[in-house]
């Protein structure tokens, strides 16, 4: 009987054991990874964070699952390498564990810039489960909070500290916020939501140092600007866990490269998820690990799915505000586009020859869904250009083209 092994426990691990057991009943699967709790929802990290929810909330599978799809998850693992003569993994406490065919989903790390002083108490990362709970006990005994980064996770991590009470300054290196998901229209306005909710913003900043002793201070910012906090929250990216995929000698560049049947440089291993480099994006979004992660299981299995990439697209909720935003959203202007400003609603669709080639809504994300797939299909959308972003627009007509 054959072993697979998934090291990793997130979307595209967890999708993948879900799919070799749909085709084969009696494998064994096998489960490492070096997480407290089985898989959870990583974008309601903040939610719970924030107190919203609980950790049975949290979970996205329940241990039941596992149980009934008879894989064996292992938690608290961490996998150190490989074996002397190259196969097996052997993890932190020793063990050895063979595989017939291995996944590798590890996912990705926090990014933290050289930053002097960052290994302070008080200085974290927001990544994890295990971020959380050690955000969570240092909290409750500070008030002020710097978070560096004005990207999605830090502004989120922001919102759910101002919920309990902390005040939160937020210092970005770009001139806005959220520079992958908005133009410069649509990040003021943004900007201007969260003002009004408490947050404070230095953009366009750069961090000096943390000061303090062994615990954070506050922050200076290169013009020499203190700003005073005993929490300082570093949000500058991800970047993909290339660790193990290193240690088994596999080709990585930005990522873990993959070909369209999600294989690595060796032919019993596949990869899927954030560590993925596939003809050089790595995509770090949700729905490419679920589609890679399916895709990657059904090949394990003796299936032959092939990828074809995935539309860079992202439904979220920042700071309670709905905001969507998919492919080239035309940062500098420089575009075809249509624009519908309301109060508290901005829409931007970006065209190029008739074609739907990115999109931002904050504040209303109806329809959605109808424009990423008419971006992905490159649909000419001549018909409607002029009209798809009044208000009352039937949505369903685009399901035509």
């Amino acid at each position: 009987m054959a072993d697979y092994v998934i090291v990793g426990n997130g979307a595209a691990g967890t999708t993948a054991a879900e799919h070799i057991r749909k085709r084969d009943k009696q494998v064994r699967i096998s489960i490492i990874s070096d997480e407290e709790i089985p898989f959870y929802w990583r974008i309601r990290l903040n939610e719970y964070l924030a107190g919203d929810i609980g950790e049975k909330e949290l979970l996205a599978k329940k241990a039941e699952w596992y149980e009934d799809n008879k894989i064996d998850l292992r938690l608290g693992v961490r996998v150190e390498g490989v074996g002397s003569d190259g196969s097996g993994l052997v993890t932190s406490g020793g063990e050895r564990i063979s595989f017939d065919k291995l996944l590798v989903a590890t996912g990705s790390r926090s990014f933290v810039p050289p930053i002097k002083g960052a290994d302070k108490n008080g200085v974290f990362t927001l990544r994890s489960f295990r971020d959380v709970k050690e955000i969570s006990a240092w909290a409750g005994n500070i008030q002020e909070v710097v978070i560096i980064g004005g990207g999605l996770l830090g502004l989120e991590a922001g919102h759910a500290l101002r919920k309990l009470g902390l005040s939160v300054a937020v210092v970005e290196f770009f001139p806005r916020l959220l520079p992958r998901q908005l133009d410069v229209e649509g990040a003021s306005r943004l900007q201007d939501i969260m003002e009004k909710k408490g947050f404070f913003f230095r953009l366009g900043a750069k961090t000096s140092h943390i000061t303090g002793e062994d615990s954070a201070q506050g922050v200076v910012l290169e013009g020499g600007e203190l700003i005073q906090a005993r929490m300082v929250i570093i949000s500058a990216g991800v970047r993909p866990d290339l660790r193990l995929a290193k240690a088994l000698g596999l080709d990585t560049d930005k990522g873990l490269k993959v070909d369209e049947t999600m294989r690595t440089s060796r032919d019993n291993i596949f990869a899927a998820g954030d560590v993925v480099e596939f003809k050089g994006v790595t995509y770090g979004i949700w729905p490419a690990a679920l589609d890679q992660g399916r895709i990657a299981g059904i090949n394990m299995t003796g299936g032959s799915e092939y990828y074809k990439g995935t539309t860079m697209a992202n439904t979220l909720k920042v700071a309670g505000i709905d905001l969507a935003s998919a492919g080239d959203i035309d940062a500098d202007g420089g575009s075809e586009s249509v624009l519908r400003v309301d109060e508290g609603v901005y829409k931007k669709i970006v065209f190029e020859e008739n074609r739907i080639v990115g999109c931002i809504m904050l504040g209303d994300t109806k329809g959605f869904s109808s424009i990423t797939k008419l971006m992905a299909d490159k649909k000419d959308v001549s018909q409607v250009k002029d009209s798809i972003l009044k208000e009352g627009f039937d949505f369903r007509k685009l399901s035509n083209f």
